[in-house]
């Protein structure tokens, strides 16, 4: 992958590792879901390459609110400073990558960590920004950093912590969001053989199925919990928006594509449903980092209407004496106890990251009406 550097008198190499995670960290401030970009671009990589596009990309997700702070460090003790000017996106996703490389990771060669990135910026045409890339990155070093504020040490947005020591304590909060700079545990269900979060995992147990069950499993995309009733002996109905989100669940269920806020399409009632409802995803972090950073205040009141509304259409649906379990991979308060608080809960769960293993799941065994 060797392109000109635009005289033709110096060609660079850049690694397809440190490209793809160039282009894929411009294309999650666009608003893409790293996971799922890094997914189809390492395909073809071999695992070293695809192993390092991963490591940037997600540690310069997790860690930028450190890094961004070492940018404005490095960059006024330099002489090619750009006095105080925003930087380009493209400049800035370099710079991370630099500085991540140079402090935070291992056996990587410092030449390569400056090079390739200052050849990054030239390919991104920010040529004129080269100079300074390159400045910065020679300051770089790896001696202890005075973060300025709390948030910044745990590279979260201050909001978010905020909201979580009122919640939680302070000491809950600083568990969580110091458990979202970690690599998430790569676990699989042993029931099903399927990677799937122990968090995730805790949720279908608590629908206490019982073989020959009927079960309904709304917003059923990708299926894991899918394959966990199905594990169990239910006869599982599952449903979601599109054809797509449902190629990844178990042929065993019964798949329907449905919209769960919409009335549903069925005349019969099932001994037990699972509503796992879309929200913020806050209890994800480690495995979704980009969610702290493009995550507003008001996106967290965006979703409760939707999760009351998916509520009340399907309970309807359930047989007396049956249960539906509502859970959520939110830590918000709004979109969990509050959703809930209206109908006849039997038992909450809560798992918080930090303090459980995988991510934070909230859940109610709600009953029959």
């Amino acid at each position: 992958m060797t392109r000109g550097s635009g005289n033709g008198l110096h060609n660079k190499t850049v690694s397809a590792a440190r490209e793809i995670a160039f282009h894929i960290l411009e294309r999650v401030h666009a608003g893409g879901y790293a996971s799922d970009l890094l997914r189809s671009a390492t395909v073809e990589l071999d695992p070293r390459d695809a192993g390092l596009a991963e490591a940037l990309v997600f540690g310069c997700l997790r860690f930028q609110a450190q890094l961004d702070f070492l940018i404005a460090r490095f960059s006024s003790r330099s002489s090619a400073s750009r006095s105080g000017r925003k930087l380009d996106e493209e400049v800035r996703i370099a710079l991370r990558m630099g500085i991540y490389q140079l402090r935070y990771m291992e056996r990587i060669p410092a030449h390569a960590a400056v090079t390739e990135s200052v050849e990054l910026v030239k390919r991104a045409r920010k040529r004129s920004a080269a100079g300074f890339v390159n400045a910065v990155l020679r300051k770089v070093d790896r001696n202890p950093a005075a973060w300025p504020d709390l948030a910044t040490e745990l590279s979260i947005p201050a909001w978010i912590l905020e909201r979580w020591t009122a919640q939680y304590g302070a000491d809950v909060a600083e568990r969580i969001a110091a458990a979202a700079l970690q690599e998430p545990e790569d676990a699989v269900n042993p029931a099903t053989g399927r990677r799937q979060d122990p968090g995730s995992q805790s949720i279908v147990p608590l629908l206490q199925i019982q073989p020959g069950m009927t079960v309904l499993d709304l917003c059923a995309a990708p299926g894991n919990k899918t394959a966990q009733a199905i594990a169990a002996g239910a006869r599982v109905v599952a449903g979601d928006r599109s054809l797509v989100r449902l190629s990844e669940v178990p042929g065993a269920a019964m798949r329907v594509v449905l919209d769960g806020s919409a009335p549903l399409p069925f005349s019969v009632r099932f001994d037990r449903i699972l509503l796992d409802a879309p929200c913020s995803g806050t209890g994800t972090l480690s495995r979704n980092p980009e969610i702290k950073w493009r995550t507003q205040p008001h996106d967290i009141l965006r979703f409760p209407p939707i999760q009351g509304s998916l509520v009340e259409r399907a309970l309807p649906h359930l047989k007396p004496q049956g249960l539906l379990v509502y859970s959520t991979c939110s830590l918000e308060r709004e979109e969990n106890e509050d959703v809930v608080a209206g109908f006849a809960v039997v038992k909450t769960h809560l798992r918080l990251p930090g303090r459980d293993p995988g991510d934070g799941f909230f859940a109610a065994v709600i009953a029959a009406p």
